[in-house]
Formats: structure tokens, C-alpha cells, sequence
């Protein structure tokens, strides 16, 4: 989060919207403590994966974009494991 130029309360905030945006989009069913979870993971996830290929998200908007595609990732992920 030191990157994205934004402080750990503001990161949590995003987080949890982020993982909520996640949750509604992927209709999944987690609490509030899950989702900034999500996001917040999730950003960092995207971001490096995004970071590879030469893209680099900053700010409240970048954050919010990576914690969502993070968010929806990990969720694919644990319902892959899950089936699995």
C-alpha cells in the first residue's frame, strides 16, 4: 500500500469495497472481515501480477481496480480448490 500512495485506514476502506464489489460480481457470500481481506490481498496480487506486464495502478482508483481483479481471482481460486 506504500505505492499506492494511500494510508492503512484508507487501504482498508478500499479493501472493503473492493471485496465487496467482488463478492456481488463473482455471487459469492462472505463477511465484511473477508472482504477487506479480499481486497486488500487481492490488490497486491493484482498489482504484481499487473506489474509483469508493465502496468502499474496508483491512487484510490488504482487500488480499488486491483483489489477488485485480485478479489475476483482469489475467489476463483478457493472455488476451484474447494471442488477440487
Amino acid at each position: 500500500m506504500g505505492t499506492a500512495g494511500i494510508g492503512w485506514i484508507a487501504g482498508i476502506i478500499i479493501g472493503g469495497v473492493a471485496g465487496w464489489l467482488a463478492e456481488q460480481f463473482m455471487k459469492s457470500n462472505m463477511g465484511v472481515i473477508m472482504n477487506i481481506l479480499l481486497g486488500m490481498v487481492g490488490a497486491i496480487l493484482a498489482n504484481t501480477l499487473l506489474s509483469v506486464v508493465g502496468v502499474v495502478l496508483t491512487g484510490w482508483l488504482g487500488y480499488l481496480i486491483a483489489g477488485f481483479i485480485g478479489a475476483c481471482i482469489l475467489i476463483a481460486i478457493g472455488r476451484a480448490l474447494k471442488r477440487g
